[in-house]
């Protein structure tokens, strides 16, 4: 599947997440070299999503960090020095971010000073420390050194260790390894006070060797512990410190035979850096990188962002294709008729990038990028708050589905600002509402537009009407495309169907030729919808199109126009919405369009009530009917109940 990715000229405006800092400690009781590993690893894996930012104690007693703050990090050192600046208010601050859904990440000083009793070279003066801390946040000892031999300032005591990972506990945080061998110098082991660990810890790796210390029947090396609303992840060894960083010691033995052990196992260590961030609920890289080539790795599709020398290359995609043993293989080994069901999430998207110049109509033969951008221009110029929507432009000449692709990969999803459009000549497997499929034959308008919509405004905005103003777009859309298509008959169903009158029947009879699926998640703040619609356009089958409404001295309609045409009036009503709501004024454009006015209806749901449909409502957009006779009225909602339009019937769905 190849996808012409294509931005207009102008600057790229990307959202970004609210919570936009790493805030990594580098005051008191820290090291040197900890805190560079840790500035280091956790820029190399989170930029650009995050910013990785140094903090002192002053910051962060004195100033307001938490609501920007992703993620809280304390780095290795002597957890002592920890408690002498933060004992007291500063710890106050720091457990009040978790509780309420912070994340905190702690590496060997920093794993002793989360935990709720440290317990360090016990009999052995004056290294020992023991006592209670006051964060907690693992209830119980973090006990060491692990393994004999620490030396404060010295890397005498530094060894590699290899993690037993519990991969069950990294559900949904990507790929990790069996095994890690990570830097490890002083760290403690896990151990609950009673033997047990409570429901809200989690081991998440073990130490393979035997150790010089009671580490309980876990042996746990990382824990990650539920604090309230938010986590804390704390880790005894130093999977953040890269062999890269680290220097030669001529007076330590075998310091180059370490060295060697992480190096030659770095990528594994990588992966499992990176699950533990995710656990924490950090976003991962959205592109990545294999062999010189860019990769967006989304939850269901991976997307290939190609070169221009590898742009034809097909063998990966052959590689994707099943063998008759329904094995990966290559294309010379395939037998169509015995091939089966094809899991298109697994075939790998090809993505061409245009930055500089749209793609050439011998590129894309069925799309006019020129046409889609001259019309989204000459638009705008009539949709005066039309500005950016369309900007952003993804084209698939052949698809899945352009919402699936959007939606179901929620770290792109995430990352993909308002008006950001996925558009298609044919998609194989276009979804409706519930469990319907959506014939998408060539000469289909199909198209997934995103919308992130803030949280704070639903309670007043409420996301059901985004459905209502994707309608009057189209319908607006279709009767503004140009001069005389005023009359072009188009109508809405509710809640999210277009009808148009049948040019072929002898009687008046309207016949669906489109429909809007609207889909929604989370992120950072904001509801993201991935707003789906298809339309017939200039395809007479299943049903008519748009083309088969017009009078004969009226062009046929060009798909790339008409899609401008509803994302400018589509932006052009959302900005509306969000500063006066539903208002009267786009109620009345929205019934100017409908089937439904006083039409009788049977409320099936209701028992068979008769009523007549008198609108929607304006708070939550539910379906107003009023019963016939007692004049009682009625209020449904669009995601319990359909409308068979023939029949009269509003029926609750299955």
């Amino acid at each position: 599947m190849g996808i012409i990715w294509d931005s207009s000229p102008g600057p790229a405006s990307w959202p970004l997440p609210r919570k936009l800092n790493v805030l990594v400690y580098t005051g008191t009781g820290t090291t040197i070299e900890s805190v560079k590993h840790a500035i280091y690893s956790l820029r190399r894996l989170l930029s650009p999503n995050y910013a990785v930012i140094p903090i002192t104690e002053n910051t962060l007693l004195k100033e307001p960090w938490g609501p920007s703050c992703a993620l809280l990090v304390f780095p290795g050192g002597a957890d002592l020095g920890y408690c002498r600046a933060l004992n007291g208010p500063g710890n106050a601050v720091i457990a009040a971010y978790v509780r309420r859904g912070g994340a905190y990440l702690g590496f060997c000083a920093g794993a002793y000073y989360g935990s709720k009793k440290c317990e360090f070279e016990v009999g052995h003066k004056p290294m020992e420390v023991v006592g209670s801390r006051e964060l907690a946040f693992f209830p119980g000892i973090c006990r060491g050194g692990a393994f004999a031999g620490f030396q404060y300032h010295s890397e005498k005591g530094a060894r590699a260790v290899t993690l037993k990972v519990r991969k069950d506990m990294f559900k949904g945080t990507g790929a990790v390894p069996d095994e890690v061998t990570s830097y490890y110098n002083g760290g403690g082991v896990f151990v609950p006070f009673r033997g047990e660990l409570g429901d809200d810890v989690e081991v998440l790796a073990s130490y393979a060797a035997d150790l010089d210390v009671d580490g309980g029947k876990e042996k746990a090396a990382l824990v990650h512990c539920k604090v309230g609303l938010g986590s804390a992840l704390l880790s005894g060894p130093h999977p953040e410190f890269s062999p890269l960083n680290l220097s030669k010691q001529y007076d330590v033995p075998g310091y180059d035979e370490l060295i060697a052990a992480l190096t030659a196992t770095d990528d594994e260590r990588t992966a499992f850096l990176k699950a533990c961030l995710a656990k924490l609920g950090l976003e991962r890289k959205v592109i990545t990188r294999k062999d010189g080539e860019e990769f967006i790795k989304g939850e269901q599709d991976t997307f290939h962002l190609e070169k221009e020398e590898t742009r034809w290359d097909t063998h990966e995609l052959k590689e994707a294709l099943p063998d008759t043993n329904g094995e990966a293989g290559e294309a010379s080994k395939v037998v169509p008729e015995e091939v089966g069901i094809v899991d298109y999430s697994s075939i790998t998207k090809r993505i061409v990038v245009h930055e500089t110049a749209w793609p050439d109509t011998k590129e894309t033969p069925y799309f006019n990028h020129h046409a889609f951008y001259a019309g989204l221009k000459a638009y705008r110029e009539v949709d005066t708050d039309a500005e950016e929507w369309g900007d952003h432009l993804m084209y698939g000449e052949v698809v899945t589905s352009t919402n699936t692709l959007l939606e179901k990969n929620y770290s792109l999803l995430s990352k993909l600002p308002d008006g950001f459009t996925l558009t298609a000549t044919t998609q194989i497997a276009g979804r409706g509402r519930g469990n319907n499929v959506w014939v998408s034959p060539a000469g289909s308008l199909i198209m997934s537009t995103v919308i992130n919509h803030p949280v704070r405004l639903a309670p007043t905005r409420p996301i059901v009407f985004i459905q209502y103003l994707a309608a009057i777009a189209i319908v607006q859309a279709v009767k503004g495309y140009d001069k005389g298509y005023g009359e072009v008959p188009v109508k809405l169903k509710w809640p999210n169907d277009i009808y148009a009158l049948d040019p072929r029947a002898k009687e008046p009879t309207y016949v669906k030729i489109g429909g809007i699926l609207a889909n929604c998640a989370y992120a950072d703040g904001a509801y993201q919808i991935v707003l789906g619609i298809g339309i017939n356009t200039t395809n007479g089958r299943p049903t008519t199109s748009l083309d088969a409404l017009l009078p004969s001295h009226l062009a046929p309609f060009r798909i790339e126009r008409l899609v401008a045409r509803i994302l400018t009036r589509l932006e052009a009503l959302y900005k509306l919405f969000v500063r006066k709501g539903f208002t009267a004024e786009l109620e009345h454009i929205y019934y100017s369009h409908w089937l439904h006015g006083r039409q009788e209806v049977t409320l099936e749901a209701e028992g068979g009530v008769k009523a007549r449909i008198v609108g929607i409502t304006r708070d939550w957009g539910m379906l107003r009917a009023e019963e016939i006779g007692s004049g009682k009225i009625w209020a449904l909602q669009s995601d319990e109940n359909s409308f068979d339009f023939f029949k009269g019937l509003v029926k609750r769905k299955i």
